[in-house]
């Protein structure tokens, strides 16, 4: 062959490959953030039942891009299977709807792939009332030796003993990932669904693990400690079986279980979840979300929580949709500790949304953006930190999970509002966080805990010997300790200092919210730590974080101002301004420059012994002083 023959077909073949390239390029899908790098979310549900006769019949890519458009999320959630357990898209695995029009699934896949948003499903796990009513083999059974009622979505639990892992959730699952190519999971009913099952398969297996003989009833009977740790390993078993083995075939799929390893199940992270998240409180949501953030915080993996965009009881004008203002107030408590946020709206009964009720997200999401690049993924400063009692907790509960269900956490809120309202930043840490870090913080408080393990007890005596401060509080927490301890004093330990409060006044607190009593407990931790990084002064409805991102120290500011916990006031149109703020930082020289973001605002501000001093005003509701 000549060789500009040659050289020509070289040229050619080339041609063709750049085009072919350039052609599959201009037909790819734009990327998609991992749920590692997402900010801001919609969660989308209507757990789907016999009624629901045409899903899908209003599911149109148009409507799917209004939500994008009006929002420009980072990924949605949408309903694939609710409690109830019927599936709202036609699985060939599960019990679909029985009507369905089309492939409703399949149409929010393609539409958010082309504007590369991730789709994840709200998917009902331990809780599938179908599942139950279909096979009631599966099902947790009680003490009395009966089926949960599968009436009560509540009761239809499936036991994680069972083989409901193998049969469908994992197959369900794997259908998602591989024929939908959707993202991930958000796995709802899950650690605060499952509970004790009496059933033969469970008795055996806790009689061969543990050796015991007989099943406890009740708080009274032996072996009853056991007898839970032996459900909650169960359900730990469970998650990391069905991980695991969608992974196999699916390693991209990412999976989150609704409440896991949070305040509702607070131990350490020890099954590969991808992200961990859950839904607050819909009316007591600032609240929910101060101890739920911190808590979460700790466990150091991608996190997020979500908010419900409407409340349970309506106001005096019929309404019960929160506002804008009301949503960004909510969402400022989960981004000031790092963490994403998301909230929850409603489908239609055929699955479609009504796009009147994103209308209040798209006015939030714009203020969750505008802080993004000073508060998603920063690191907590260490400060104060609360001991949540994982021993304790799980031992005073009634449940299987759920401690802030049963025992209330009355201790932990208490403490956690006293400290807020005094602007002091707080994190929440179990035993199994403070093991390793405990000597990085200045004050430990120890809130009313009934039971703590001797080993963490030896932890908490070498920590003061080294120079770190306790303060204990409640008559229970006091148990065993010397008489000179259990005063309203500070008393010197090897390097360190204890203070204690013999009596319960965090759970008093946490109820009747009398400054007095929170005086007291805010006394002994001024004598503890007297110097905090930050102190502001001008308004105790100001909660504060110092945390720190990209190397700069950032003071986070939220406005926790109004009636945003009494029901009678379920929505909440406005926020009033705190009028003037002080605000003292301490810091090892003088800063260049101290800005207040998102306005970009320079401020100015003296430096003197070691201390830079500047005044804020009007904070509105949620601003950030970046130190540089």
């Amino acid at each position: 062959m000549p060789k500009s023959v040659r050289s020509n077909l070289v040229f050619l073949c080339i041609l063709v490959l750049l085009l072919g390239s350039a052609s599959c390029l201009q037909g790819a899908e734009p990327k998609r953030l991992s749920r590692a790098e997402s900010f801001l979310g919609i969660h989308f549900d209507f757990h789907a039942g016999p009624d629901c006769m045409e899903v899908g019949k209003n599911t149109t890519p148009e409507m799917i891009e209004s939500i994008i458009n009006m929002v420009k999320p980072d990924y949605l959630q949408t309903d694939c299977k609710g409690h109830r357990g019927i599936s709202s898209y036609p699985t060939k695995i599960g019990y679909p709807a029985p009507g369905i029009i089309g492939d409703p699934l399949k149409i929010w896949r393609e539409t958010t792939a082309k504007h590369g948003v991730g789709l994840y499903m709200h998917y009902s796990g331990v809780l599938d009332m179908e599942a139950v009513m279909k096979h009631p083999e599966w099902a947790v059974v009680d003490a009395e030796g009966k089926v949960f009622d599968a009436s009560d979505h509540m009761k239809g639990a499936v036991s994680v003993f069972g083989p409901y892992n193998d049969l469908m959730l994992i197959p369900q699952l794997k259908e998602l990932a591989g024929e939908y190519k959707v993202d991930g999971v958000w796995i709802d009913g899950e650690c605060w669904g499952t509970t004790r099952d009496y059933g033969e398969k469970a008795c055996k297996l806790f009689k061969e693990k543990t050796g015991f003989t007989t099943i406890p009833q009740n708080q009274a009977d032996p072996y009853w400690k056991e007898w839970l740790e032996f459900h909650r390993e169960g359900f730990r078993d469970y998650m990391r079986h069905y991980i695991a083995e969608v992974k196999k075939t699916n390693p991209e799929f990412q999976i989150c279980s609704n409440w896991a390893f949070t305040d509702l199940m607070p131990e350490g992270v020890c099954a590969p979840v991808d992200f961990i998240s859950g839904d607050y409180s819909p009316e007591d949501s600032v609240n929910s979300a101060r101890l739920s953030a911190r808590y979460i915080a700790a466990q150091k993996v991608p996190w997020d929580l979500m908010s419900w965009s409407f409340t349970l009881k309506k106001d005096a004008q019929g309404r019960h949709f929160k506002t804008a203002p009301q949503m960004s107030r909510e969402a400022a408590i989960v981004l000031m500790m790092g963490g994403g946020y998301q909230t929850y709206i409603t489908q239609n009964r055929d699955g479609s949304v009504d796009l009147n009720k994103v209308v209040p997200m798209g006015e939030t999401a714009p203020f969750c953006r505008a802080r993004q690049p000073f508060c998603h993924k920063a690191e907590q400063v260490p400060q104060v930190v609360i001991l949540f009692s994982t021993d304790s907790a799980y031992r005073q509960s009634n449940s299987v999970f759920c401690p802030m269900w049963d025992i209330g956490n009355g201790n932990l809120k208490g403490t956690l509002y006293a400290l807020l309202e005094n602007q002091y930043s707080v994190e929440i840490k179990s035993e199994c966080h403070l093991k390793e870090n405990m000597k990085d913080y200045p004050l430990v408080v120890v809130p009313e805990w009934k039971h703590l393990d001797p080993a963490f007890i030896t932890k908490l005596a070498d920590y003061v010997r080294d120079g770190g401060n306790i303060l204990l509080i409640g008559s229970e927490t006091m148990s065993g300790i010397p008489d000179e301890l259990k005063k309203e004093t500070k008393v010197s330990f090897g390097k360190g200092n204890i203070a204690a409060i013999p009596e319960n006044l965090a759970t008093e607190y946490a109820t009747k919210r009398d400054p007095a009593v929170r005086e007291k407990i805010v006394k002994m931790v001024q004598l503890l730590f007297p110097k905090p990084i930050v102190e502001v002064k001008g308004s105790e409805f100001v909660d504060v974080v110092v945390n720190r991102k990209d190397g700069k120290l950032g003071i986070h500011l939220v406005n926790v101002s109004g009636p945003h916990a009494d029901s009678a006031h379920p929505i909440i149109d406005s926020i009033e301004p705190i009028p003037s703020l002080e605000v003292s930082i301490r810091l090892d020289r003088k800063p260049n420059q101290i800005t207040r973001q998102p306005s970009g605002t320079a401020c100015k501000f003296t430096f003197e012994n070691g201390i830079a001093r500047l005044t804020l005003n009007n904070l509105e509701i949620y601003d950030i002083l970046v130190i540089e």
